[in-house]
């Protein structure tokens, strides 16, 4: 039985598994504050990866960036009341604006501030705030702005990426002169992220509305893509909110109409974050450590030189740093190929392993006979570790794209028909309890009907399962609720989630 590098493996303990993958890959580590974690080179590149692609993809549909402070007055925050009720218990409050020292030689916060300060948990209300001093007209809008920074949620039960005190993301604000245009921006941002899960991360999602229960706190309606984790687990991936009126009346976002009305703006936010870290590892990983698709892979191919005698090695170095420059110059998703050269003075097989378990898409190893043979010894990390091909040089540098594009294609067609797998239509209670119950290897997507009536059923907290979303694809069929036997106009999607 071979050994694998990720101890314990994903059937034997798979929240472990998930922590050691991001140790092994050299993703991240626990910070001295609890709940937070220190991003590492390696992660940190993933998520610059991420950040640069949807960066130009919000530019691409005229949004611009902006920034706005970190901390929020408490009455800001207070100005709406679901919004407050939702985030209150999760919020970290400054409430002192100094240190002294105090009596035993330690440090003790003195100077109470005039009104506390939330550290941002999300940037409606101030945002909210700005946006009432910027608009004055129908010609000042629509705004279309996004901002990237950090956000703190005090959280109880923290995991890397997953979820964490502070964690990094993006979020889009936005406002508009009517409630269509409001509408459009809003399912507009929903397929951007669709397509960045799908075509990049190589990550199947579901589009969907969240249930009443579900919204995010001030929303009128909350949109989600939702992800099948390897362990059955939805995760959600990414939302955004159409807001209605409801924050620009809390905050005073008012303009003048072309037809000399003062109206309330109509806005939406939209974000994701350093969580889709965390998905794409439990979406494509195995028990070798991270898997990574290579439009989103910060380092498409990996050269490591081969040689034992210090006579061979300046004729392996001269070939590979060729090899290197020859791979720039070739385009893969219209972009340059991403190549490192791993010169360290450790074995081959300790380098190798390091980038199988990092999940770089080729490890491309070149010793005395492959310059002998004028050719190249390829590793593919969605392949077996052992299971690697001689390829003549120039053959490989003319299929090196198409290789490059089978690995994205096959590990999102892999996720694909996994979901499909575990994708279930259920009808009874019996079978709905069943599905949900038992070990870790159970569960899934139950696609069920429901009615709002159903909100809040007993049997929802007895098994963790909430309702993750109702589709907006796929043909509407009536039914009756699985819960409350009343009428349902559609099945709607429900899992355990993270």
């Amino acid at each position: 039985m071979r050994k694998f590098a990720i101890s314990p493996t994903r059937s034997e303990n798979y929240p472990e598994w998930y922590l050691e993958v991001v140790k092994a890959a050299d993703l991240a580590e626990n910070a001295p504050v609890k709940g937070c974690m220190v991003i590492k080179p390696w992660g940190y590149a993933l998520w610059e990866r991420m950040q640069s692609i949807l960066d130009r993809m919000f530019k691409e549909t005229d949004h611009v960036n902006a920034y706005f402070p970190l901390l929020i007055p408490v009455s800001f925050l207070a100005k709406e009341a679901e919004h407050v009720s939702g985030f209150a218990k999760e919020c970290a409050v400054v409430t002192h604006h100094r240190l002294i020292e105090g009596e035993n030689g330690g440090l003790i916060p003195d100077g109470v501030l005039e009104e506390p300060y939330v550290i941002r948990p999300t940037s409606e209300t101030i945002i909210g705030h700005v946006y009432s001093k910027w608009v004055q007209s129908y010609r000042d809008l629509p705004i279309l702005m996004n901002q990237w920074c950090n956000v703190v949620r005090w959280e109880m039960r923290t995991r890397m990426f997953l979820r964490t005190t502070e964690f990094l993301w993006q979020e889009g604000h936005t406002v508009h002169a009517t409630s269509d245009e409001a509408m459009e921006e809003t399912l507009k941002m929903l397929e951007v992220y669709r397509c960045f899960a799908e075509d990049y991360m190589a990550m199947p999602v579901i589009k969907g509305a969240k249930t009443p229960d579900e919204r995010f706190p001030g929303a009128v309606e909350t949109y989600t893509i939702e992800a099948m984790m390897q362990d059955r687990k939805a995760l959600q991936a990414g939302t955004s909110h159409f807001l209605g009126q409801n924050f620009s009346k809390a905050s005073g976002i008012k303009f003048l109409s072309q037809e000399g009305r003062e109206e309330y703006g109509w806005t939406t936010s939209w974000g994701v974050s350093t969580r889709l870290v965390g998905g794409l590892i439990m979406t494509h990983s195995d028990d070798d450590g991270l898997i990574l698709p290579p439009r989103l892979a910060p380092v498409h191919v990996v050269l490591l030189p081969i040689f034992r005698k210090d006579s061979d090695s300046s004729q392996v170095l001269e070939y590979v740093e060729k090899l290197s420059l020859e791979m720039k110059q070739i385009q893969y998703d219209g972009e340059p190929i991403r190549v490192k050269v791993d010169q360290r003075d450790i074995g081959g097989g300790e380098k190798s392993w390091q980038y199988i378990k990092q999940g770089v898409p080729l490890r491309v190893e070149v010793g005395p006979r492959d310059l002998a043979s004028n050719s190249v010894f390829v590793g593919r990390r969605d392949r077996d570790p052992k299971e690697k091909a001689s390829l003549p040089r120039e053959e490989f540098l003319q299929r090196l794209p198409e290789i490059l594009g089978e690995i994205q294609s096959g590990i999102f067609q892999n996720a694909r028909d996994f979901r499909e797998q575990n994708l279930k239509t259920i009808d009874t209670i019996e079978d709905f309890r069943d599905f949900f119950l038992g070990d870790d290897q159970r569960g899934g997507f139950a696609m069920v009907h429901w009615n709002e009536a159903a909100m809040g059923h007993p049997l929802l907290a007895e098994l963790k399962v909430t309702p993750r979303c109702i589709p907006l694809e796929g043909e509407e069929s009536a039914g009756k609720c699985l819960f409350t036997g009343q009428p349902s106009k559609r099945r709607i999607v429900f899992a355990k989630a993270y």
